[in-house]
């Protein structure tokens, strides 16, 4: 009975280091945060349950299917890496040249405002905000690495094991609707220049990730 809590919490605690750096659900939800302005907290909650949903079924997809499907299309991490930073790249870039974009929103009536809201983002929950943004390569090729790791002959193993790093993904899950939900309460006591400042420093850093995520998918093809 102790070698079975031993090898389950063991492999939680790796499995939880191991993704929130990747996952980063503090820094993604600031990243994301611009996108979820215009929502009342209907929307919001709305929003960041189908968010959480998405992230929860790439990992659990990832978990127990994504090596075979990768296999199945012909699909390397790299390539995952490089288009997926090609897509955070752009997504950074809009996100930086909105000015204009913005003052088009602010001289429609409060009807359009209304509709600019949820459904102006529910096409993008998914992608690009949920992958890669929240859940990207680097969370895929660690699920893997855990998958791997947790690969045993003994089905009991097997199963505490894999329930040990099923677990932590449900912890991530949980620690990205807790931090997407509640973002901007914490942006809101920084007021309202603050708020754009760090909306405009977000853009940016969301464009130097993508260009980092890029850039490591071809240094991994390369190495190929």
């Amino acid at each position: 009975m102790f070698t079975f809590y031993h090898s389950f919490v063991h492999l939680l605690f790796i499995g939880i280091i191991a993704l929130f750096p990747v996952v980063n659900p503090i820094g993604s939800a600031f990243i994301i945060s611009p996108y979820l302005t215009n929502l009342n907290s209907a929307e919001k909650r709305m929003a960041v349950n189908r968010i959480t949903l998405y992230a929860f079924s790439i990992c659990t997809v990832s978990l127990f299917a994504g090596q075979w499907i990768l296999e199945l299309f012909g699909i390397s991490i790299p390539v995952i890496q490089l288009a997926g930073g090609i897509m955070i790249c752009k997504m950074g870039w809009d996100n930086l040249s909105s000015d204009k974009k913005e003052g088009t929103a602010k001289a429609g009536d409060g009807a359009a405002a209304k509709l600019s809201g949820y459904s102006d983002i529910e096409d993008k929950l998914f992608y690009p905000i949920t992958f890669p943004v929240t859940t990207g390569a680097g969370t895929i090729s660690v699920l893997f690495t855990l998958s791997a790791h947790s690969a045993s002959t003994n089905r009991t193993d097997y199963l505490i094991n894999t329930g040990a790093i099923f677990l932590s993904v449900i912890v991530m899950c949980i620690l990205i609707y807790i931090f997407y939900l509640n973002t901007k309460k914490i942006i809101n006591y920084m007021g309202s220049n603050a708020e754009m400042m760090f909306n405009r420093i977000s853009a940016f850093l969301i464009f130097c990730v993508g260009l980092q995520i890029a850039i490591t998918g071809i240094r991994s093809l390369f190495k190929m």
